[in-house]
């Protein structure tokens, strides 16, 4: 097992933390979508399923059954199914949007572009929706925390600090089954006390996964309490690329 396929098995231990903890997309995103036959690929617990619904008939498919079962209940309109999506076998009518909302990049790259377009009518669209941490916020606090990761993550750079959002790179998978992409982005700004923000870092697979977690959640609690006031604020970049797939991709991967 990759550390991909292990990692992304991670999100559903705590499926409540994560609906609880995870931000959601701006609203305005979904406006650049079209239904009306949809499908979503790892929503999670349905942060971007309930609005999805209101486009159109939503079929999600997701990894952990943990998720999944409070994506149903966040989202009753759509239709939520659990398995790997690249075992999951296509339905016989396509689809007029594919979307993936901080999924994507836990598929498999060898052969998601090719299954999104055997997933598309001509004409129809993938939009693939990321979420970066940039600078911002209460900045003081993201150059403090460092000493907390490099002292219990080893993996940390040293002096590592947060980009602004015009330097995020616009990707996209290179592909000749789909149109260049055209990109959409969103700041905004969110607000943690210590609690939250401390669950929110509990639903990040490398976190989760990190052997000396608990002494690192530690740290950063202790920081935001003593130093910050128990609050602190993360700016956010969402990144919309939205491309069409080309007629002649589509058929079976």
């Amino acid at each position: 097992m990759t550390d991909r396929e292990r990692l992304r098995t991670t999100f559903g231990e705590d499926a409540a933390r994560y609906h609880r903890a995870r931000p959601g997309y701006p609203p305005e995103l979904f406006e650049q979508l079209r239904g009306p036959r949809i499908l979503e690929i790892g929503p999670g617990t349905g942060q971007a399923t309930l609005p999805l619904t209101a486009l159109g008939e939503v079929t999600a498919v997701e990894l952990s059954p943990e998720l999944a079962a409070i994506a149903r209940q966040h989202a009753p309109l759509a239709h939520v199914e659990v398995a790997a999506f690249e075992e999951w076998p296509l339905p016989a009518e396509p689809f007029d949007l594919v979307v993936s909302a901080t999924a994507f990049h836990w598929l498999d790259p060898r052969t998601r572009m090719a299954k999104c377009a055997a997933a598309l009518k001509p004409g129809g669209a993938l939009a693939v929706i990321s979420t970066h941490h940039i600078a911002g916020g209460t900045e003081q606090f993201f150059v403090d925390v460092q000493e907390c990761y490099e002292r219990w993550d080893p993996a940390t750079p040293p002096n590592l600090r947060q980009s602004p959002a015009d330097d995020i790179p616009r990707e996209f998978d290179a592909s000749d089954l789909f149109d260049e992409p055209e990109f959409f982005r969103y700041e905004w700004e969110q607000a943690y006390d210590t609690e939250a923000y401390v669950d929110l870092l509990l639903t990040y697979s490398n976190h989760i996964a990190l052997p000396a977690r608990d002494q690192l959640i530690a740290d950063i609690r202790r920081l935001i309490d003593t130093r910050h006031g128990g609050r602190v604020t993360k700016r956010y970049m969402t990144q919309l690329a939205v491309a069409r797939v080309r007629s002649a991709s589509t058929g079976a991967p």
